[in-house]
C-alpha cells in the first residue's frame, strides 16, 4: 500500500478531492505523509530555507524581535514562538543572537509548533541547550505577550483553487484519469462563492485564484493573542499581493516536479497571498506593516555589515560560500524579491524595525 493507492481508493469511494484535502494527505498523512516520514531540509533533502543558507537570516530576525521587545517595554515574561520550525536552525540562531540582550532570555518562554515527530527529534538536538516546549497547534500556546516568527510556514498550508466561470466559480479538484490508476486535475460545478465575490472586479473568465483558509485562521489566532496581550508577529514567505494564477507546486531533490506524481514523496506548497492576511489582522484592530521584500528587510536590518564582519575570519571556499549566501538571501534575482514579509503588532505601538510602514507595499 502506498499513499497513491490510498488516494485512488478514497476518490473511487467518495469522489474527487479538493486541492486542500490532497495537500493535507500528502504532507501530513500519519503513515505516508511527507513531513511525517523524513527530514526534507538542506542539501540532502528537497529544498533549502533561508536559515539553512546562512546564520545571518536568523540572527537579524532575532535582533529585530529583541528590539521590538525593548520598544514595547521589555515585558518580564513573554511567549517566543515559531510554527513550522524545520530543523530548529532559525530558533537556534535567534537565541544565539539575542543572548547578549539583557533580560531577553530570562523573559522568553520558547515554544515550537511542530506536528512531525521526525522533525521534533531534530529540533531537540539543535536546541538541546535551551528549554523548549512543543505543541501540535498554535491554539495550544499558553496565553501571554506573543513574539512570533514564521518563515516558510504559511506556504505549506492547504489551499483551495477556483476558476472563474462568468459570475460563478468552479473549484479545481484532484480526480482519476480514464485509466483509473493515476491522478489528474478536474473541476467541480459552477457555483457562487461569497468569499470570492470581491475578486470578480479584478479577474476574467478562466482566471484561477487560490484561497488559503488555514493561513487566514492562523493569522486570526495570532491577531487575537496580540490584541489581547501584546507582542508582534513576523511572517516571511514567498508570495505576493492578491492571488492570481496557479502557484501549486511540488519540489523534489531541489527541482520542480509534477504535484500529482508520487504523492507523499515531494514537498507541496503554494505562494502566499498576503492581502487577506493583512485584512484579517487589520480588521482585528492591529497594525500591519506594508509588504516588505526580504532583500530590503535584511539590508535595513544590517545584513551587509554583518556579512562583512563574518567575512573577516574567512578565506577560500568558505568565503566564496558566504558571499554566495548573502547574494542568495538578498539579490533581486534570488530570494530578495520572491520572498516577502509583514509584521503584525498592536495598534499604537512603535514600528517594527526594518519593515515598511502600514500601507506602503514594496511590490
Amino acid at each position: 500500500m502506498s499513499l497513491l493507492d490510498a488516494l485512488i481508493t478514497r476518490i473511487q469511494t467518495n469522489g474527487p478531492l479538493s486541492v486542500a484535502d490532497y495537500m493535507q494527505e500528502c504532507l501530513l498523512h500519519p503513515e505516508f505523509g511527507y513531513y511525517a516520514t523524513r527530514d526534507p531540509f538542506g542539501a540532502g533533502g528537497d529544498f533549502t530555507t533561508a536559515p539553512e543558507i546562512s546564520q545571518m537570516f536568523g540572527e537579524l530576525l532575532g535582533l529585530c524581535l529583541a528590539q521590538a521587545w525593548l520598544d514595547r517595554g521589555a515585558p518580564s515574561s513573554f511567549i517566543l514562538a515559531e510554527p513550522g520550525p524545520g530543523r530548529g536552525t532559525l530558533m537556534a540562531d535567534i537565541l544565539r543572537a539575542t543572548g547578549s540582550v539583557p533580560g531577553f532570555h530570562a523573559a522568553a518562554d520558547v515554544h515550537l509548533i511542530e506536528a512531525s515527530v521526525t522533525l521534533r527529534e531534530i529540533q531537540k538536538e539543535a536546541l538541546k541547550d535551551h528549554q523548549i516546549t512543543w505543541h501540535n497547534d498554535l491554539s495550544d500556546l499558553p496565553e501571554g505577550p506573543l513574539f512570533l516568527v514564521a518563515n516558510e510556514f504559511l506556504d505549506a498550508l492547504p489551499i483551495r483553487q477556483f476558476i472563474r466561470d462568468g459570475k460563478s466559480w468552479r473549484e479545481r479538484c484532484i480526480a482519476l484519469n480514464t485509466t483509473q490508476d493515476a491522478l489528474c486535475f478536474g473541476t467541480g460545478d459552477a457555483t457562487d462563492f461569497p468569499a470570492l465575490a470581491h475578486r470578480l472586479a479584478d479577474t476574467k473568465d478562466g482566471d484561477l485564484v487560490e484561497l488559503n483558509a488555514p493561513a487566514c485562521a492562523t493569522t486570526a489566532e495570532i491577531s487575537r493573542r496580540i490584541k489581547a496581550q501584546g507582542g508582534l508577529a513576523l511572517l516571511v514567505d514567498y508570495g505576493g499581493w492578491q492571488s492570481k494564477g496557479d502557484t501549486f507546486q511540488a519540489l523534489k531533490g531541489h527541482e520542480f516536479s509534477d504535484p500529482l506524481t508520487d504523492p507523499g514523496n515531494a514537498d507541496l506548497t503554494a505562494h502566499v497571498d498576503f492581502d487577506p492576511l493583512t485584512q484579517v489582522a487589520t480588521q482585528a484592530g492591529l497594525n500591519v506593516s506594508g509588504l516588505t521584500l526580504q532583500g530590503v528587510l535584511l539590508e535595513r536590518l544590517g545584513i551587509t555589515g554583518r556579512a562583512q564582519a563574518l567575512a573577516q575570519n574567512m578565506s577560500g571556499e568558505a568565503l566564496e560560500n558566504h558571499i554566495a549566501a548573502h547574494r542568495r538571501l538578498t539579490h533581486p534575482e534570488e530570494m530578495g524579491t520572491l520572498f516577502k514579509a509583514i509584521a503584525i503588532s498592536a495598534s499604537g505601538t512603535p514600528p517594527v524595525p526594518g519593515f515598511n510602514p502600514p500601507g506602503a507595499n514594496s511590490v
